[in-house]
This record gives C-alpha cells, structure tokens and sequence, in this order.
C-alpha cells in the first residue's frame, strides 16, 4: 500500500512490476509443479479401473454423480489411499475392496472442496462389527472443589478422534448396511465430525468459506436443532435422525448423511439447512441429474 502524498517514480514503479512479475511466475511455478507431482501419483497408484466400476455400481450409485464428477472423485479417492492408512482391528480383514469403498464415500464428501480438508491425520481403523469402547468423564467441581469422576461403556458403529483415527464398524459401512434406515451412513457420519473438528471440536460449526454468513448458519441450524428435540418430543420422524439431538456436533453429522442419502427428503423439511449445507459442500445433490441450478444462498433460513 501507498501512503497517501507520495509519489512513484519510474524507479520504483519498474521495481515494484519486477517482484509482482516475480512473485507472480514462482506462485504459477508452484501450482504447475504440484499439479505435476499429483498426476505422476495418479499414474503410479490410480484405483485400477475394474475395482473402481465395482465401486460405482455398489457404493456410489444412489448419489447419481455424473461422468466428470466420477472422475474427480476417482482421483480423490487414489490420493485419499495414498496419505491414509486403512487398518483392520478385532479380525477384521481389509481387502482392496474395502479400502476403495470407504476411501469412495469419505472423499464424497469433499467433491469440490480439497484434500487438505483430511489433512493432519493419518489411520482408519475397521472392526468387524460395533465395537466397545470405555470412558470417562469428569465432572467440574462444585463449590466444595470435589468433581465426580463417571465410567461409561458404549457400543458404537463409528468414532472419529480429532488429531486421530477414524473407526468403523463395517458390518454397518459397507454399501449394503442400512439397518438405521436411508439416510443413514457411518462413513459420511464420522468423515463429517472430521470437518467440523477442524475448528477444534465437533460442535457444528466447520470452517465456513469466505462469504458464508456464520451467524446465519448458527441461527438456521439451531433452529433446526430445537425444531429435532420438539418433533422427538411428539414422537415425530423426519430426514434427520433422531441421535443428532445429543449435541451440535451430532446434529452436523446426521444432517450432512441426510444431505447426501435423502436429500430431496431433507430440502422438503429442512430447506434452509439444506442450503447452508449445499453451500459449505459445494455440491447440490438434490439436483443431480435434472440440470437446475444450483442454490445461491437467498433461501429463506426461517424454521
């Protein structure tokens, strides 16, 4: 920036061009260099082309992606398999299959986002079925400076650690499982708590792009949050499970499987959460495959 009353000379205005032109060819430098790491990753370790039909037509045909779309999310999903580590746990076996189908559906997630969005952590970890996990929680002291200390036991289908694994039950990842109903996938379910814990903790609130209003994503989704325990409260079912009434955290995650499992369901009911969720997304897959138009943000956030 130029202070106000000075004047560039010729001097300075050719050595201010130079280190724009400068920083300018080593930024383009950069982007071509790193596009050329990542296709030489492609060639070497693309999803081989047999197995990725098999994923298609078994884990990734409801969601009705178009040509292009199947391409981006093959490569994602080549390099997903390339920084991340897919372990079994209690017997679990993980065979290629496997690998690619959760690599697939979490990649989904970040369509037209990037990979970094997954950055900053390294395993996922597969057990056969629920798995049991212990915990305990600390109460904050009272006045008398005593905190009670509980110990839980929990079953659980999937877990996601901030700076650490994802876990999954495959009995309920893999692309046949909807004991819980439509909407309901594990391996969207705790890929989205991994977004939202990239401001610190799962609380609902990812980081929101440049442009997106963060006060009305808060007042739409706790409207939304309010709107779940009422319809509980009368024994009322919608697209959004039940369990996202636990926290905020969860209400992100349910919303988000809702958003790509039954997502005409969800824009019907929740029209407003629909559309901050298409906007953070980048995606509308409402829309797929009618040719619309993709929602600019004027929906109305009433609830």
């Amino acid at each position: 920036m130029v202070c106000e009353g000075h004047k560039i000379n010729e001097s300075e205005r050719f050595t201010w061009n130079f280190r724009e032109a400068h920083r300018g060819r080593a930024v383009n430098l950069f982007s071509r260099l790193q596009h050329w790491r990542t296709q030489r990753q492609l060639r070497r370790r693309r999803i081989p082309a047999q197995l990725w039909r098999q994923v298609t037509e078994t884990a990734l045909g409801h969601y009705r992606l178009t040509a292009r779309e199947l391409q981006r999310l093959r490569n994602l999903a080549s390099l997903f398999l390339q920084q991340k580590i897919i372990n079994g746990a209690g017997g679990q076996e993980v065979d290629d299959t496997m690998r690619a189908v959760i690599a697939a559906q979490a990649c989904l997630l970040i369509l037209n986002l990037d990979l970094d969005w997954f950055g900053g952590w390294r395993e996922i970890i597969v057990y056969p079925g629920s798995f049991v996990v212990d915990r305990i929680d600390h109460e904050d002291p009272g006045a008398a400076g005593l905190g009670v200390v509980h110990e839980q036991r929990a079953v659980l289908d999937g877990e996601a650690w901030g700076r650490g694994p994802v876990i999954l039950a495959w009995d309920d990842a893999r692309p046949d499982a909807h004991r819980h109903g439509e909407a309901f996938n594990v391996i969207l379910h705790e890929f989205a708590h991994k977004l939202d814990m990239l401001n610190g903790t799962a609380n609902g609130m990812p980081p929101l792009h440049p442009g997106m209003d963060q006060q009305r994503w808060t007042r739409v989704f706790t409207r939304a949050f309010d709107r779940l325990h009422a319809q509980i409260e009368q024994q009322q079912l919608g697209s959004i499970d039940p369990y996202g009434a636990e926290d905020p955290g969860e209400f992100f995650a349910v919303a988000t499987e809702a958003f790509f499992q039954t997502p005409r369901q969800l824009y019907r009911e929740c029209p407003d959460v629909y559309t901050q969720l298409a906007q953070f997304y980048r995606q509308d897959p409402r829309q797929r495959g009618t040719g619309c138009d993709y929602p600019d943000g004027d929906s109305s956030d009433a609830g």
